[in-house]
């Protein structure tokens, strides 16, 4: 990884963390993208390499902007790792219910306004859990039915994977050689479990008996980030139920795979943030085309 630059959101801690730590004793020059900077400024004290702090709150539109317009170098890898599991009823500052507004919509409008910059690969963690959610476009920030925080938070999942897919459409449409792949670390020991809430019970005891490490819950999102895998790839463990064991590829939900999903929440993304898929993609490639003709 020498000589490249990675981003990763969420790095602080789990396994955003331990992918920061492997890429950046690999000699990536590694970014974390985190909403506390004391915090990540103290994960990076704990690892050796290339590493930097930068701010970026994915709840919030405007930190978004503010990051993508102070990032204006290249950037090899994005990994879109940050997110939130299972809380009571939240808002956004833009107003988006908390886990489809940071885990689908900050990294909708993180990676394209980055995408001009990017020229290898983004990596987008989703969830087993994506496996129960569907996409309810009549209402996706739960304003009209009872809130369920799982049921909210398979939504969000499988909105990284509907992003996935169209975002590798789009790519490939362009020209681009950008891939964007998606991973998912199975049952891992994070902090993302680490809850006193009503579920705080029951998930230490599924901790306890099936959970596997934050270091092999990492192996995924490494691999869809370095592996040799084509777009639109999906990683995850490959025990039993994809809850621990080596990364490979892995299957989705139907839902998952609909083309006609996915091109209808990206237009409602867009609507939502205000960020689109920039041209510049395609420029870049036609301009690199026109390159190789005239040395034709």
């Amino acid at each position: 990884m020498s000589g490249r630059t990675v981003v990763i959101t969420g790095a602080n801690s789990g396994i955003g963390k331990v992918a920061a730590r492997v890429l950046a004793q690999r000699g990536a020059r590694v970014v974390l993208a985190v909403r506390d900077v004391a915090k990540g400024q103290a994960a990076a004290g704990s690892m050796r390499g290339d590493l930097e702090v930068r701010e970026l709150d994915l709840a919030d539109l405007r930190s978004v902007r503010a990051f993508t317009a102070e990032f204006t170098e290249p950037i090899d890898l994005l990994i879109n790792n940050a997110g939130v599991m299972w809380p009571p009823l939240t808002r956004t500052v833009d107003g988006f219910e908390l886990q489809f507004g940071t885990n689908h919509l900050g990294h909708f409008a993180l990676t394209n306004l980055l995408l001009p910059q990017i020229r290898g690969r983004v990596v987008t963690v989703s969830s087993g859990g994506h496996r129960a959610g569907t996409i309810a476009f009549d209402d996706l920030q739960w304003e009209k039915r009872p809130y369920k925080p799982m049921a909210a938070y398979g939504q969000s999942k499988l909105a990284n994977l509907l992003f996935t897919a169209e975002l590798q459409r789009r790519l490939t449409e362009a020209g681009s050689p950008v891939i964007a792949t998606a991973a998912h670390p199975g049952l891992a020991s994070t902090n993302l479990f680490r809850s006193t809430g009503r579920f705080a019970r029951l998930e230490r005891w599924v901790l306890s008996l099936f959970a596997q490490s934050e270091d092999d819950g990492a192996l995924p999102t490494l691999f869809a980030a370095v592996a040799a895998v084509p777009g639109d790839s999906y990683a995850g463990p490959s025990g039993f139920l994809e809850g621990r064991g080596a990364p490979k590829l892995v299957g989705r939900s139907k839902e998952a795979r609909d083309p006609g999903v996915a091109r209808r929440l990206w237009t409602v993304s867009e609507e939502l943030t205000g960020v689109t898929f920039p041209r510049i993609a395609r420029m870049a490639h036609e301009s690199e085309a026109a390159d190789r003709t005239g040395r034709r």
